[in-house]
């Protein structure tokens, strides 16, 4: 299957640290000691030393480049305050980012234990589930995605993965709706041409395609050259849809 180029659309947030810091007031001075007023910091406790630590050793290492170390300062983050879903979800991208995809996967599962609409989790265990092949868990997070962004990339995916799972009705009835969406033609999908070279295409061309190949996994020859040709009509050069139909004669 040829991927639609799929842009993550998480953005990793704000680190946001010091939330949970509790701050004293200064005390109030008496009238009667007026020439002895001293202003007093705030105390910190040792957690929130930590904490700040912890946020510059992260800093440094982003700065120079070190991903282990800033992975390290995370996690000794995520002690420390083990209610920020923000910096959990930052561990995760950078397990994602690696392609360190079963990590990936188990950190999005408490994402999502605590907030099955985050939408940054659900996306990345997507991929990630794809990445491994655990086709049926990766349909699963793009389909609960869809729900929140109706995204016709997401749907896009979807349809493929239901193509590949066998599950023949649901991919043409997602390439049907996915065809009658105004970004039809404008959303691109990208494939090799024929010199074996990355070029974009209509997402309607790939879909057109995607229908023929259904059939012809059916034995349905009529309709699935009617559907190669169709994708051909629009884009002649789509060698997908030029050896499908070909493996058809």
């Amino acid at each position: 299957m040829k991927k639609l180029v799929f842009v993550p659309v998480f953005l990793l947030l704000g680190i946001g640290l010091m939330n949970g810091q509790s701050k004293k007031n200064t005390p109030t001075q008496t009238t009667s000691q007026p020439q002895d007023k001293v202003e007093k910091k705030p105390e910190q406790t040792s957690s929130n030393v930590l904490l700040e630590h912890f946020v510059r050793k992260r800093a440094v290492a982003s700065r120079w480049n070190d991903f282990d170390v800033v992975k390290d300062a995370l996690y000794d983050m995520i002690i420390e305050d083990p209610a920020n879903d923000s910096l959990i979800a930052q561990l995760a991208y950078i397990y994602y980012e690696n392609q360190k995809y079963p990590s990936c996967v188990l950190i999005c599962q408490d994402l999502l234990a605590r907030n099955p609409k985050n939408v940054q989790a659900l996306e990345m265990s997507a991929v990630s589930y794809e990445n491994l092949s655990i086709l049926d868990r990766s349909l699963q997070s793009y389909e609960s995605l869809f729900l929140l962004t109706n995204n016709s990339s997401t749907l896009y995916k979807m349809a493929f993965l239901q193509y590949e799972l066998k599950r023949y009705p649901e991919s043409i009835t997602n390439a049907d709706i996915l065809i009658a969406k105004p970004d039809a033609d404008t959303l691109k999908v990208v494939f090799n041409d024929k010199d074996n070279k990355s070029k974009e295409y209509p997402v309607r061309v790939a879909l057109l395609n995607l229908k023929g190949m259904v059939y012809k996994d059916q034995a349905d020859k009529v309709n699935a050259k009617k559907f190669f040709e169709e994708a051909l009509k629009i884009a002649p050069d789509f060698q997908p849809a030029k050896v499908n139909l070909d493996a058809l004669k």
